[in-house]
Formats: structure tokens, sequence, C-alpha cells
């Protein structure tokens, strides 16, 4: 038996927490630990228990800048971020055909720009001059997409300028989005000495190969790879054991909720169970947190009902793709605690 299609991110290797001045700092009895036991199925542990602990709000972290509010992994996308009180920002890396570290997550930069290609093909100074506004659509309120950006260009910015544009008090997640990991790993980590940002960066990928090119710089956090991130949670999910880190200080995240496929291999073929997981429980923080401290963070969290669980849970921050609505529905909340339990 086995899980296709679980996917998770999480962070490793020393809090930032208590070494980053974060614009609403993280509480102590809040950083701790990664997930574990989840449950398959919308409705679990949706219950507010009377004496559970009134947590404090979970950060917002701005999922490359903000992608639902401006073009994506752009410096106006990061600028709208921070006027929304954003505590940190993801942001997306590949690397330019000249060896620059450059803000883009698509393969292919017909995706979003109205160039066609990929990022390793053109030198950071082409890039920039791409759109990458290109395909940002916002629908109005007669029901009209509209393209903003195709009369006001927005460039593929370099890493360089997004930590010049993002006070050094704000953490940011650099998320590796290319390959060979060395290569990247060498340019990432030059642009990071020359800006001396080591200490406010956070490094993430999918790719396994990442954690291995980065051991050789000692100042890079790194994020819990992503395959162990999921292999604790299908352990805790479908073995009932909790396989909790041994690492203080882990960072960790997974979507609060995520659509798998559970896969039953027998004799005669297989059989498929399409579900809708809870991925973040009750149980599952006790048991991240039952051996060493850690920082939680559930991805996805783009409505009240989402935030409100996260908060119930004493989740550390959620990762949004509208820093703007969510920071609207932060201060509700923050105003009026009761409004969770509409």
């Amino acid at each position: 038996m086995g899980i296709k299609n679980v996917v998770g991110e999480g962070w490793q290797k020393g809090s930032l927490i208590h070494q980053w001045n974060c614009p609403m700092s993280f509480p102590k009895t809040v950083c701790c630990l990664p997930i574990l036991l989840a449950c398959l199925g919308a409705s679990c542990e949706r219950a507010q228990e009377d004496d559970e602990p009134d947590y404090p709000l979970p950060k917002l972290v701005a999922h490359r800048g903000g992608t639902a509010d401006r073009p994506e992994n752009t410096l106006v996308a990061i600028e709208s971020a921070l006027r929304q009180r954003a505590d940190m920002i993801w942001l997306s890396v590949q690397t330019s055909l000249d060896g620059v570290p450059v803000l883009y997550r698509p393969s292919d930069l017909s995706s979003l720009t109205n160039g066609s290609g990929k990022v390793a093909d053109f030198s950071a100074a082409t890039l920039a001059t791409l759109n990458a506004g290109w395909s940002f659509a916002e629908t109005g309120s007669d029901g009209v997409k509209r393209y903003p950006y195709r009369d006001s260009p927005v460039g593929i910015p370099t890493l360089q300028q997004a930590l010049r544009a993002i006070p050094a008090n704000v953490p940011i997640i650099l998320d590796m989005k290319s390959m060979p990991a060395a290569a990247q790993t060498a340019a990432v980590a030059a642009v990071l000495d020359a800006e001396n940002a080591w200490s406010r960066v956070l490094i993430y990928s999918t790719e396994a190969d990442y954690q291995n090119t980065f051991a050789a710089w000692p100042r890079a956090r790194l994020a819990e790879a992503r395959d162990v991130t999921r292999r604790r949670l299908v352990s805790a999910t479908l073995g009932q054991r909790c396989d909790a880190p041994s690492v203080s200080g882990v960072w960790a995240g997974f979507e609060m909720r995520r659509n798998v496929d559970v896969v039953e291999t027998f004799t005669l073929g297989e059989g498929h169970s399409p579900v809708q997981a809870v991925l973040w429980t009750k149980a599952s923080v006790q048991c991240y947190r039952s051996r060493v401290a850690a920082n939680l963070v559930a991805f996805g969290v783009n409505d009240r009902a989402d935030f409100c669980e996260a908060k119930r849970l004493g989740l550390d921050a959620v990762m949004v793709d509208s820093p703007e609505k969510m920071a609207g529905i932060r201060t509700q909340v923050e105003t009026n605690p009761a409004s969770c339990n509409q």
C-alpha cells in the first residue's frame, strides 16, 4: 500500500525565531515542532475544545510574494506583501545563463511572461526585459478578465534586488527551482555572502540534492527535505507511528489539506481511493512537539476557516497566496476572536 501525490514542505537546521527580529516575533510557546499524526477526511478534529489554549495569531508567509495579489516573484509583489505586513516572504529561485540567481518559478518562460524558453537559456539582463506580469489576470465586478500588467510591464528581478527590497528584519524563504543543484547553490551562496544575508534566509527545495550541496556552507539554514516530511506524514497517518524529529529548531510545513490517492496493490492489480487528507490536527501537532522545539507552518491557508484552525492548533505561521485578503482576516480575528466561531 502506498500514497501518491502527498506533498509537503518543511524547514530545518536552527530556529530562526530567536535569531531574526521578526516584525511580529514568534512566541516561544508556539516555536515548536513539525507535524506527524494526520487523519484522512475533511472533518477530523474540527470541534473546539473548551480547555484548549488561546494561541497567538499565526504569522503570514507571502507565497511567491503574494501570487494572488500581484505578479508572482516580482518586486511589485514583494512591495505589496510588505505593505500588508506579511511576516515572511517566500520566493522561487532559478539561475540565468550567466549564473545570476533570479526570481521565477515555472519551467518555461511562456507560462507567465511574454517570452518562451527556459530561464537558463537567457542572461539576467535579458530576463529583466521580459514582462513577468504578462499572464497575471484580474476579474472585475463586471465579470470581465483583464491583464493590468500588459500595459505596465514588470521584469524578472534578481535575487540581489529582492534582498535589497526586503527589510533586514523580514525573514525570507528561498525555494530552489532549478537543477543541477550544485551550480545554483554556488550562485545563491555568492549573493548571500555579498549581501550578508545568510541569517535572514531559509533554503527550501523539493530536490533532496540541495540538502547536500548547501551543506558546504555552514551558515546555510536548510528546510527539512520534502521526502522526509512526506515519509513522516505517511508513517503517522497510515502507520499510526509518531516519528518525531530529533533536531531542535526544525522548520516543518505541509498543506492544511491535500488531495491524495491511496493506492493498494494486490495480486490482480491495484485499487485507488482518492481522499482529501487533513494534515494538521491536534494529534499531529502534539506528536511533532513531543521531542524537540520546531517551527510549524501550514501551507495553502487562504480563508478564515483555515486561518482560525491554524490558530486553534497553535501553528506558528501560514503560507498565503493573498497577503491582502489574509491580512484583513487576521485583523478581524485579532479584534474579534469570536469571529472564528462564526
